[in-house]
């Protein structure tokens, strides 16, 4: 299956899909479930990664700094709190704005149905508000240790602090749903009247390659999309969960029918917006999955160097195997292999679309990575936006260089190769041409080509 199946959804669904529980992305504190795998130190606790002691600079973190040094104030609005003032601070556009009303995260009393939580985002930090919620909720990519998660009290204050989290959203925020490393991940559930996640239904982390039906229960939907049909917009009882019944939640050009949308920055929970944060959470899970081996890999390759007198930059084998592994990742989402393919065009109900797709950067023919398709695919050239992060950039050079390396073969290959079978050559003809004239990595790739 695309979706990865989690806890239990082994019975049959809808055809040859299996189903699961809403998609909701896990910011702060989420439902703890006690495993093994988090009674030991985590390997990314210790070095080289040291990732509860490491210093960082995030958005989130600038930001707090300059609170601190008194060169940013947050103004407090009588009905949102500080989320106004953080989303315009940190760059944050209320037109990302989704709504989960699944109990699935810090606040979960505060959130139902009828009172939804909201999602705001942008290509490096995560912002959650609840209607008179105690805090608000974030999560932010770090270049070098990839997400770190942080609240801020929503009570008025003429110095308010972000509080960044000691490991207790890890229980959540890293596993393998977020591909063993400190992560995002969105979710699809089923809830009950109260939207609590109905035990035994089973659950799916979403993303790029998920089957329409499997996403967004538990979240409010609004946008159109055909004869596709989703899990959103509604609420399920035991004795249905096994054949849903999803026109109810179809096509949803408002949400008057379940909420009092004026209580949010904006009436909407849109489509669009919903699959790009599919497609960001995992990508950012990615490239920070490779991050974390690669300096692994090198770490302890460079110590047995020192116990076997080997020089002292020499890779061994089998960390160059690991690496090798990580980069292939990378890859594969970056190029969003086994995307699933839209069955009828989608549009979102809010500006997200053009705004999105106009802040680039565009090559010398006006083209960018983030221009939507949506009638087939997501994006109308299928390399995904976060090529031009700061952690991509970022990534330790072993690693980057092989990705780009990889990514050019790929590309600028006129034959089909294995698992890249989606990309046309019209496709890797465009992205190859976007990325060298957008990317200075690239470009720097291209003049040592030459």
């Amino acid at each position: 299956m695309s979706a990865q199946r989690q806890e239990g959804s082994d019975r049959p669904r809808i055809g040859n899909v299996k189903w699961s529980m809403t998609a909701t992305i896990w910011l702060g504190l989420g439902v703890v479930f006690l495993n093994t795998a988090t009674a030991q130190m985590a390997s990314y606790e210790r070095p080289p990664i040291d990732y509860l002691n490491a210093e960082v600079h995030d958005p989130v973190a600038r930001l707090n700094e300059k609170l601190k040094l008194g060169e940013v104030k947050l103004d407090y609005d009588s009905k949102h709190g500080f989320l106004p003032a953080i989303l315009k601070a940190l760059d944050v556009p209320e037109s990302s704005q989704t709504l989960v009303f699944s109990k699935t995260s810090l606040q979960l009393q505060k959130i139902s149905p009828r009172l939804p939580r909201a999602l705001y985002f942008n290509d490096e930090v995560y912002v959650g508000f609840c209607q008179r919620g105690d805090v608000l909720e974030f999560a932010a990519t770090d270049d070098w240790q990839g997400a770190t998660f942080y609240t801020l009290e929503q009570s008025m204050s003429e110095a308010p602090r972000f509080v960044r989290d000691q490991g207790s959203c890890l229980t959540c925020h890293a596993s393998a749903r977020t591909q063993n490393v400190p992560g995002y991940l969105i979710r699809s559930v089923f809830p009950n009247g109260a939207g609590h996640p109905i035990l035994g239904s089973g659950t799916f982390t979403t993303d790029h390659t998920s089957p329409f039906q499997e996403r967004w229960g538990g979240w409010y939907v609004t946008g159109e999309h055909g004869n596709m049909r989703h899990m959103g917009n509604q609420v399920f009882a035991k004795d249905n969960t096994s054949d849903p019944d999803l026109e109810p939640g179809a096509n949803a050009k408002s949400l008057d029918a379940w909420i009092k949308s004026d209580a949010y920055l904006t009436p909407h929970s849109d489509l669009v917006a919903l699959m790009v944060l599919e497609h960001q959470t995992q990508m950012h899970n990615a490239i920070a999955a490779a991050n974390y081996e690669t300096r692994q890999a090198l770490h302890q390759s460079f110590e047995m160097n020192e116990l076997l007198g080997r020089p002292a930059d020499m890779i061994s084998d089998s960390a160059q195997r690991r690496i090798d592994a990580v980069v292939e990742q990378v890859v594969r989402q970056l190029l969003f292999c086994g995307e699933y393919r839209l069955e009828n065009p989608v549009a979102g109900s809010s500006r997200f679309t053009e705004e999105f797709a106009g802040r680039g950067p565009f090559d010398s023919r006006g083209r960018s990575l983030r221009q939507f398709d949506l009638q087939t695919r997501m994006f109308r050239y299928p390399c995904s936006y976060l090529v031009y992060s700061g952690a991509f950039r970022n990534l330790p050079s072993q690693a980057k260089g092989a990705v780009i390396t990889k990514m050019t073969e790929i590309l600028s290959s006129p034959d089909t190769q294995p698992g890249f079978t989606h990309l046309s050559l019209a496709d890797k003809t465009a992205v190859l041409e976007i990325l060298r004239d957008t990317h200075p990595d690239f470009q720097q790739s291209t003049a040592a080509m030459q």
